[in-house]
């Protein structure tokens, strides 16, 4: 039943009613739901995730690139490195021959003895300095690069879906904080309405009472009703702060929070297979095990690689080597190909090949269980929102009966033909009618915003909305 109040009744009753909670701007559905996704904490989380997946992804391409390095040495020696001549003619051809000969003659042997002090030459002092700079450029790796690259923009893509779900997961959360205020509100208002009405009943009472036409038990049945329904109405009121605070600290915002979007309901729930078809098609936890899957794969050939050869172009200058006769007889650079090639691995090779193998195969058996209960999540929820419809529709002539019966039970308790007991039940009966109706409601959006989010359609939401049967109008303060 569309229930429609001016904005000014609204205002009094929240001002009325709510003396205690601050006055705040009107918040809309979709500017709640812009809120939480620029300040939401766990979407924030996961945003910095997929950044730093981004960054290990460009990472990952920076393999190809030649690394180089700036290296410098100080080395120091027991004592300096020094070439004697009778040292150098040890080693020459015909060196033992030599020596023999300076054995056997003295003259030759003080003669080389001379020598040696005279032309004792420094190699290296016993302090070097050395400098450098070395490159190293990969020119083929057996496919480690490349897998490494595919595992990385594997992990960048399950970042961003994770992120997706979050974002996912947090509408659900804000339909239901969100739409709870509105529901609470509207409780609230049934509440006052059930005082309300009460109240009047206690006046008519009391006139009767005073008039002899009813019984002392019959008014004091009226009061305590009222009393009942002031503490109901209370009751209500904390609710409904309740609600607004968990509100306010979904949206991280600085001041009180008061929805002005609408409860609502549809003519009939929209059609299931469309839902069913995109849920199966785009929904982020099926990509995030898509994703887990590749990296499956890259981590088989990146094992596979390990078998193959590595080729590699490598580089060397010296900056500075001091003034050493080595340093001045060694060159200033060097430029070369190397290859490693693995003859015994003692990493575990072929086992870590089929456990990637068998990490493949369980990714595919767990996707193939997610979209059973996809499927299964799906048709239930949507069953859910049916359910809500029917519920709501179906009590739409059980309120006009409730309040046919409270006007028919008020003019025979005015008449002496109806007792107290009869007005009272009459009352609540239709305050319970509303707030189940209200209920129905209430399950019928969150049903549709879980197959909006599970569907990845949450930006449908303001378009059932608009098309939608208002159900309530929330208070507005």
């Amino acid at each position: 039943m569309l229930v429609r109040k001016s904005f000014l009744v609204r205002l009094i009753i929240a001002l009325t009613f709510l003396p205690g909670m601050a006055i705040a701007e009107p918040m809309t559905f979709e500017q709640a739901w812009q809120s939480v996704l620029t300040r939401n904490d766990a979407i924030a989380a996961e945003r910095a995730n997929v950044q730093r997946a981004e960054h290990m992804r460009n990472a990952a391409s920076a393999h190809h690139l030649p690394a180089i390095s700036l290296s410098g040495n100080y080395t120091r020696l027991d004592q300096n490195v020094e070439l004697k001549p009778s040292q150098l003619a040890h080693h020459m051809n015909g060196g033992d021959a030599l020596g023999q000969l300076a054995g056997s003659a003295p003259q030759l042997g003080a003669l080389m003895g001379n020598l040696d002090n005279l032309l004792t030459t420094t190699l290296a002092d016993r302090d070097i300095y050395t400098s450098s700079i070395r490159a190293i450029w990969p020119i083929f790796t057996g496919g480690r690069i490349l897998a490494a690259e595919d595992i990385a923009n594997a992990q960048r893509n399950e970042a961003s879906f994770l992120m997706q779900m979050a974002q996912q997961a947090k509408f659900e959360d804000l339909t239901k904080v969100y739409f709870a205020t509105v529901l609470a509100a509207q409780v609230l208002e049934t509440r006052v309405e059930v005082k309300q009405g009460l109240g009047k009943h206690l006046d008519h009472a009391k006139k009767l009472e005073e008039q002899g036409q009813i019984a002392r038990v019959e008014r004091l049945q009226a009061e305590v009703s009222y009393d009942k329904a002031r503490t109901e109405r209370r009751k209500a009121e904390r609710d409904l702060e309740i609600a607004q605070a968990a509100l306010q600290t979904l949206v991280k915002s600085d001041a009180p929070v008061t929805p002005s979007s609408a409860l609502f309901t549809q003519k009939h729930a929209p059609a299931m297979a469309p839902f069913m078809q995109k849920t199966l098609a785009d929904y982020p936890g099926l990509k995030v095990l898509d994703a887990k899957r590749e990296q499956a794969d890259g981590l088989v050939n990146l094992e596979k690689g390990k078998y193959y050869p590595q080729v590699y172009l490598y580089g060397n200058y010296n900056l500075y080597e001091g003034d050493s006769l080595t340093a001045e007889l060694a060159p200033d650079w060097a430029v070369g190909v190397g290859v490693s090639i693995p003859l015994i691995d003692n990493g575990g090779r072929s086992d870590k090949v089929k456990a990637a193998h068998s990490t493949a195969l369980q990714v595919q058996h767990l996707r193939a269980q997610a979209e059973q209960d996809l499927s299964l999540l799906v048709e239930k929820t949507w069953r859910e929102a049916g359910q809500a419809l029917e519920e709501y529709q179906g009590l739409a002539s059980s309120i006009s009966l409730a309040q046919e019966n409270l006007r028919l039970r008020e003019k025979a308790f005015a008449q002496g033909l109806s007792t107290s007991l009869d007005v009272v039940d009459a009352e609540l009966y239709l305050a319970s009618i509303k707030t189940q109706q209200l209920a129905a409601s209430y399950q019928y959006v969150l049903s549709l915003s879980r197959l909006l989010a599970i569907s990845g359609e949450m930006n449908r939401f303001p378009e059932f909305q608009a098309a939608s049967l208002q159900s309530t109008q929330p208070i507005q303060g």
